[in-house]
């Protein structure tokens, strides 16, 4: 019986956990406890004595639960410095008496009819509220000290999930872990409740996502500007096989970590036309759609800096086509409005590839013309506390401003800012250039031709027309200059105008971006060296100076400390926490790769994750794997220049071989698959099909077993990418060389602990550097020899007729023996690989197989497998976003990073 204390049991769980079962008669609205009289044991679901945990999870109604610790062993003492954050006791207590406060007042739940989506709102405001102090104080601080301004323009930021990349930044996740189990609540999964932001295609998406939390964390004052889609990339499900697309409704349940910013609204003008007046020049009889701002905090890694995202909305204004309605016209004007507000609806699904449609340009200029209004804004505003305008004159914004272009979608913001400094803060025309491109800058994501964004003239007449007009006189000035360098070369100035004539005039945006821009990038040094000897060579000649490389990076907080804790903890009890912020530090590991306890460690961190995500594949896919196997991974959009079709010839090829010599000593594999395919790409979906389709044979064969499994992993976001990196052995960079701009995916898994195989193509070249070419598994033809082969041509059949295994494979595909029901499946995929492959597929075949053979070789011998991971995971260090950021801090936007931290919202003011 318990009377003036409640009576509480012990249990521990398999994993060695202690918890504490209080006397079920608590406040459950409140949290607390009631020392009620009852009988504890009368409540059990079993004895007290044996009672497991998940016994207690399904009566959660009826007990809460306080993780108990159990005593430190010495590995444990030393873990209390975590990278994780403290979990100090008045931490937890102020976080369970937010959360019930949350609860109660923002959710208007109690504890009996509150949902696991309450609660998982509940901690994402709870976490928010050690936010917002920061942020505010963020904010002020940049209005005091008035600093440069660096302005990332994107139509992409890819930024997966918030709540634990909040708390890793703020150092709270330890505490929120204690305060949720002493609420009776599992923190994983309050955690897979949350929706991701899937407002990105991929790479270019996620490194914009990468590059605001890199900035946070170097105290640069940044901003992140962008659309709020109100549907993301698209949910992928595998039906029969094929991919089918879902729309990705993730602002259903609300978005707590955004905050509407309505007095920031601004007009956005479309149509119209252009009177050229005495009074200067004046766009008039226009469209217009309101952006309203919705604001994002992004935490710095543990220095209260906390940067603002701000994505626009369309809305349509209050008098929306209801200017000239009659009485029967009023309802469709209101429908109406919908026109103008699907400039926001969704994010086009192409990755690599240029859809010229009208609603896509009315997205780009949208999000340049409401960015612009809001930096300039910002510019002539005072000091914070002031609201007088103060800087009337624009000639000092690129002291002040830095504008970073993201791929050429937000080029419009260059004739854009003329617009404004002509039309509206009436400047020269030599004084607004010289403004216009000491501010902005632009980086190239691409050599792919296909993807390279031509306007047509005619669509840019009607829905932009001074625009149009701003950049024929661009043009026009350009070709002059060019034309004085190199008189009487018309060829040449036909291949640099930014307007290309023939069937349709069209504007092109790279070149735009260039003559507009005082800084051009790459994101490899490979892929900078192409474009200044390819793409952009005759621009090169003429600026060299403008040409810079900035090889990219990942953030080491989401990529590592948050998405892999095992292995950033292994690190920090070698070299210390300091790696998280200098990722050149783990340098210091290359002392320890011989150590027999770092190899020990490592080999065991990548074996709980390989367990945990076979548990997860389990529950997901309905697929059981052999956790022992290594795990071979390609996950990255579907497109021919990844080349998964070499990776399913290898696929077949190793099948085969078993098959043939079924008992010979095989190293088990579990191939994984990933990613999505542009909704009209037929190509990319026949591929998806055509990997399902191996799979469904080689997973059903019983002569092969558990030596090689073939999964398609459905539906491949960030999210997903968080669970498979730290699980994979083996990672797939096989693109065909000069193809792939740098790749981000590739240094994910280097960080976490997997090998690479792959081409010199991209950042891979980059990583081979670091980490030693002998530590990648390296083969394929290099830059040079496809250059050669496209001189000499690329014959595919001489390989076809030439390999027995390679044609085995292809008369397989070709004759049914993946697709029984329909022979000829996959007919467009063979006369490609065969007749016109642009990616010269089998030219690499032979030299991928040999590689892969090396490959199972090693992985035999896991301790020199462990010694090459903690190699490759040493080299990493060139490849945090920080270190990116730094040198387009430095040598782009004028900036100078800093580790500081600022003061926290509860230190006194200076």
């Amino acid at each position: 019986m318990c009377s003036t204390v409640c009576m509480c049991v012990y249990i521990y769980n398999s994993a060695g956990l202690a918890y504490q079962l209080w006397c079920p008669h608590f406040d459950e609205t409140e949290g607390g406890r009631k020392d009620t009289q009852c009988d504890t044991q009368s409540h059990l679901p079993s004895s007290s004595v044996d009672i497991c945990l998940s016994d207690l999870q399904s009566h959660n109604r009826k007990y809460a639960f306080t993780k108990m610790p159990k005593p430190l062993t010495d590995q444990d003492k030393r873990k209390q410095i975590s990278v994780r954050g403290l979990a100090g006791v008045e931490n937890v207590s102020d976080l369970k008496t937010n959360f019930n406060r949350h609860l109660h007042f923002t959710l208007v739940k109690d504890r009996n009819v509150a949902t696991k989506r309450d609660y998982y709102f509940a901690l994402a405001n709870t976490v928010r509220d050690h936010l917002v102090g920061r942020w505010i104080r963020t904010q002020q601080h940049y209005y005091e000290k008035d600093p440069k301004r660096v302005y990332y323009l994107s139509l992409e930021f890819y930024m997966g999930r918030t709540l634990q990349n909040t708390m890793v930044n703020l150092a709270l996740e330890n505490a929120c872990d204690e305060a949720t189990y002493q609420l009776g609540l599992d923190m994983e999964e309050l955690q897979d409740i949350e929706e991701d932001a899937g407002l990105g295609n991929g790479g270019l998406g996620r490194l914009a996502a990468c590059f605001l939390d890199s900035m946070a964390s170097l105290g640069l004052a940044a901003y992140g500007y962008g659309i709020r889609y109100e549907f993301g990339i698209f949910n992928q499900k595998i039906v029969n096989g094929w991919q089918v697309e879902e729309a990705d409704d993730w602002l259903r349940y609300g978005n707590p970590w955004e905050k509407a910013r309505p007095e920031y609204m601004r007009p956005v003008h479309f149509y119209g036309r252009v009177e050229h007046t005495p009074e200067g020049v004046k766009w008039v009889d226009t469209q217009v759609v309101l952006a309203l701002p919705y604001d994002t905090p992004v935490p710095g890694y543990r220095n209260n800096v906390v940067n603002t995202m701000r994505l626009w909305s369309a809305k349509a204004p209050c008098d929306f086509n209801l200017k000239d309605f009659n009485v029967g016209g009023y309802i469709q004007a209101v429908l109406d409005r919908n026109l103008a507000e699907n400039i926001s609806r969704v994010l086009y699904p192409n990755d690599n590839f240029f859809e010229g449609k009208e609603l896509r340009l009315k997205q780009e200029y949208f999000v340049v013309a409401a960015t612009l209004q809001d930096i300039v804004r910002r510019f002539k505003s005072s000091k914070f506390g002031s609201t007088e305008v103060v800087r009337v004159d624009l000639s000092t914004l690129p002291d002040k401003v830095a504008i970073q272009l993201n791929d050429t979608h937000p080029a419009m913001a260059i004739p854009e800012l003329m617009r404004i400094l002509l039309d509206t803060e009436h400047q020269k025309w030599e004084k607004a250039w010289d403004i216009c491109t000491r501010t902005c800058a632009y980086t190239n994501h691409t050599v792919l031709p296909e993807a390279l964004e031509r306007w047509p003239t005619d669509l840019l007449q009607n829905l932009l027309p001074r625009h149009l007009e701003i950049i024929y006189e661009i043009n026009r000035r350009h070709l002059e200059r060019i034309a004085k360098l190199y008189p009487g070369d018309h060829d040449r100035l036909r291949r640099m105008s930014l307007v290309e004539e023939g069937d349709q005039k069209k504007v092109n945006m790279a070149h735009l971006c260039i003559v507009g821009s005082h800084a051009v990038n790459g994101v490899a040094r490979i892929h900078s060296d192409i474009l200044k000897a390819t793409l952009f060579k005759d621009f090169y000649e003429v600026d060299p100076h403008k040409f810079q490389n900035k090889t990219n990076g990942i953030t080491p907080r989401r990529w590592l400390v948050m998405c892999n804790p095992g292995l950033a903890e292994v690190i920090a009890e070698r070299i210390g926490e300091d790696y998280i912020r200098d990722l050149d530090q783990l340098k210091k590991l290359l002392a320890f790769v011989d150590d027999d306890s770092l190899i020990h460690d490592i080999a065991k961190v990548k074996q709980e994750n390989k367990l945990k995500f076979s548990a997860y594949l389990e529950e997901h896919y309905k697929v059981k794997i052999n956790p022992n196997s290594m795990f071979d991974v390609q996950v990255k959009r579907i497109h021919e220049y990844k080349r998964q079709l070499l990776n399913c010839l290898h696929i077949i090829t190793l099948y085969n071989r078993i098959k043939k010599e079924p008992n010979k000593n095989w190293t088990p594999r579990t191939i994984m698959i990933g990613g999505k395919a542009a909704p009209g790409y037929h190509t990319a979906k026949l591929i998806i099909r055509l990997i399902t389709a191996i799979g469904e044979v080689v997973n059903h064969d019983t002569v092969v077993g558990d030596r090689l499994k073939v999964i398609f992993l459905e539906n491949y976001k960030v999210t997903l990418a968080e669970k498979i990196i730290p699980a994979s052995d083996l990672s797939e960079q096989i693109s065909t060389a000069g193809t792939e701009a740098s790749g981000t995916g590739n240094m994910k898994f280097m960080l976490n602990g997997a090998l690479t195989i792959g081409t010199m193509d991209g950042a891979n070249v980059e990583m081979a550097e670091e980490a030693g070419e002998e530590n990648l598994f390296i083969f394929g033809m290099r830059v040079d020899d496809v250059d050669a082969m496209d001189k000499s041509g690329y014959d595919a059949m001489d390989y076809y007729n030439r390999i027995p295994e390679l044609k085995q494979a292809m008369d397989q595909i070709a004759g049914g023996f993946f697709s029984p029901d329909q022979h000829d499946l996959f007919k467009d995929i063979v006369n490609m690989l065969l007749h016109h492959d642009r990616f010269k597929v089998f030219a690499d075949y032979e030299a991928y197989i040999k590689c892969q053979e090396k490959v199972s070789a090693l992985y035999k011998n896991p301790k020199e497998w462990t010694k090459m991971v903690i190699h490759n995971i040493a080299g990493c260090g060139k490849f945090s976003s920080d270190r990116t950021i730094s040198q387009y801090a430095r040598e782009i936007w004028g900036m100078e990073p800093s580790l500081e931290r600022i003061p926290a919202p509860d230190d006194p003011r200076q």
